[in-house]
């Protein structure tokens, strides 16, 4: 009516009461009357910018759903994903998808006590959870192992070696960058030490090291694996061998950073070599570093393996407390690893178990996903060969023969959209303006998920 009061939503305690008899168990009253009051607040802005007014029950409705969605175990603002990129460790999806062993004993370590610090037989304060470095130690061949929370952070500590203001050798052609703006410039600076560069960008030789080891500007050196690009042409790089011996005979520590940490052979699957942990060590490095969830296949974690002395002079540092990971992820890491030492991780560790999927089983699935498609649909959607990659940082330029399902109907980029928008998830990929979605880290299980979200959003 002319003159009335405009709209306003109902009072937060008259909304708490007609919600509390709607909830099941003890709630805390302090946390209802935040999630009342944010409410409340939402629909006066709605208000106040047009939105039409909604009645008493509309908005208990409402805050019922919102505490509902808040404890939901599903609901923490993750979506899980079908990965049908075929990028098999894609960063931004997460990297390696973790093995059943794994989130079984992740789940264990978290869903009570466990002796993660505590000797059993004394009783008393005992070293930190150790299955997870026992594996590394036998993986490896290293005396010691030592696992902080990613591999930047196994970085810092073990460049830290060099003391306040101490000299890391690197040579200029692997002064890289790992990701997310790090650099292994900055990385050396904020560890306290001093970067020491040495050759060119596309040719070091050993000799290149020579002149700072022996006038004591450097006391570390550092060798970056390469694992995020190539540089071809007219290069040259030491050998690992030699660079080890003339460092050892100036008194200096060798730390090997392999990033992707592969600890099965990648060729025997058509790869370029990937260096592997235990070859380094053997190479004469004093300390390797690698990722846990990249080739590893398993949580995000830093592994430093290497010279037992060295090993316990980092489990000392300060900052090996500040960057350890917590017990879900050593249980997880642990668990991951048995599955190496087993011989299973080709079978049960899933990024092994993507790049070892054949070619031939792949096409099979892609054509009885095609084939189980109304008809409608099936001049729109093939079965083709196509490219897969592993991604993550690892292996760059290397591919893997795969076979996936291509659409070309309609608008690529409006479809790759609406499959993102989908329930659930379906990430995919654009080539030669049409979708493809590529198998290859696609699990089976999902087949009948992919076929499902092509019948209902593809206009045949």
């Amino acid at each position: 009516m002319p003159g009335s009061e405009a709209p306003r939503p109902p009072g937060v305690e008259r909304l708490l009461s007609a919600v509390r008899p709607r909830l099941a168990g003890e709630r805390d009253h302090h946390a209802l009357l935040a999630a009342a009051h944010e409410l409340v607040d939402a629909e006066r802005g709605r208000i106040a910018g047009g939105g039409a007014w909604r009645d008493l029950p509309a908005l208990a409705d409402d805050l019922v759903a919102r505490l509902e969605r808040l404890a939901d175990p599903l609901g923490s603002g993750l979506v899980r994903v079908i990965n049908a990129t075929g990028v098999i460790l894609h960063t931004n999806l997460g990297r390696a998808v973790w093995p059943a062993a794994a989130i079984e004993a992740a789940g264990a370590a978290v869903a009570g006590y466990t002796l993660l610090e505590l000797d059993r037989g004394s009783g008393r304060r005992g070293a930190r959870f150790r299955a997870a470095e026992a594996h590394l130690i036998a993986l490896t061949g290293a005396q010691d192992a030592l696992v902080a929370n990613n591999n930047a952070a196994a970085l810092v500590l073990a460049v830290g070696l060099a003391g306040r203001g101490g000299g890391v050798a690197v040579s200029r052609g692997e002064l890289v960058e790992i990701g997310g703006g790090v650099r292994i410039p900055e990385i050396i600076r904020r560890s306290g030490a001093r970067l020491v560069e040495v050759g060119t960008t596309n040719r070091t030789r050993v000799d290149d090291f020579e002149a700072a080891l022996a006038d004591g500007r450097a006391r570390v050196v550092l060798r970056v694996h390469p694992s995020n690009f190539v540089i071809a042409g007219f290069t040259e790089a030491p050998d690992p061998k030699a660079v080890a011996a003339l460092a050892h005979r100036h008194g200096a520590i060798l730390v090997d950073d392999l990033g992707s940490g592969a600890l099965l052979a990648t060729e025997q699957y058509g790869l370029a070599h990937e260096p592997m942990p235990m070859e380094r060590l053997a190479a004469g490095a004093d300390l390797v570093t690698f990722s846990g969830d990249k080739l590893l296949g398993g949580p995000q974690a830093g592994l430093i393996v290497g010279r037992a002395d060295l090993v316990a002079r980092l489990r000392r540092d300060p900052l090996a407390r500040a960057t350890r990971p917590d017990k879900a992820t050593l249980a997880a890491l642990g668990a991951t690893l048995g599955l190496y030492r087993a011989g299973l991780a080709q079978i049960d560790v899933p990024v092994w178990r993507m790049i070892a999927a054949g070619v031939a089983t792949l096409r099979a699935r892609a054509e009885a996903i095609r084939d189980g498609l109304p008809t409608r649909h099936r001049d729109t959607v093939s079965a083709e060969a196509m490219e897969a990659t592993i991604g993550g940082g690892s292996l760059p330029g290397e591919t893997l023969a795969s076979f996936g399902l291509v659409i070309r109907a309609g608008s690529a980029s409006r479809l790759l959209a609406d499959l993102r928008r989908a329930d659930p998830c379906i990430v995919a990929r654009i080539a030669d303006a049409a979708v493809v979605l590529d198998l290859r880290t696609v699990e089976p299980t999902a087949d009948h998920l992919i076929g499902r979200a092509i019948a209902r959003l593809v206009e045949p």
